[in-house]
């Protein structure tokens, strides 16, 4: 988390609390098989201008699909850029909410995950209900 808040927010701190209220329930909604229940969130991510429009992106796949990296490159305008967008796709600091578990290689293989490959075949089962 120190990582995270250095890269993305640097002079946060972290603060013993809860979530707003808001935010806790929309995560429970999308866990609890409310796929669309994330959506209306609104994040604060940080980086670079490059990482905000790939991050943006991924958020505009739709639960359920799955995009390869080439075709998130496309997606933002620079479709050479796969390399790159790859990177921005495993520094994302909010994973699920911006959801970088729905990229995967180009022959449909599951690639990298900072979660590990477990949890991001969880998650695309999750949404595609299985």
């Amino acid at each position: 988390m120190s990582r995270l808040l250095a890269r993305h927010a640097p002079g946060a701190v972290v603060v013993e609390g809860r979530a707003p209220d808001r935010v806790r329930r929309a995560v429970e909604g999308w866990f609890g098989g409310d796929l669309t229940a994330l959506d209306g969130l609104t994040v604060k991510t940080g980086g670079t201008a490059f990482q905000r429009t790939v991050w943006a992106a991924l958020r505009d796949i739709p639960a359920g699909e799955t995009r390869s990296y080439g075709q998130l490159a496309a997606a933002i305008g620079s479709p050479r850029a796969v390399r790159a967008a790859g990177l921005a796709n495993g520094q994302n600091p909010i994973a699920v909410i911006v959801p970088c578990h729905r990229v995967i290689g180009a022959n449909g293989t599951l690639t990298g995950y900072a979660g590990g490959l477990e949890r991001k075949r969880w998650l695309l089962d999750h949404e595609r209900g299985a």
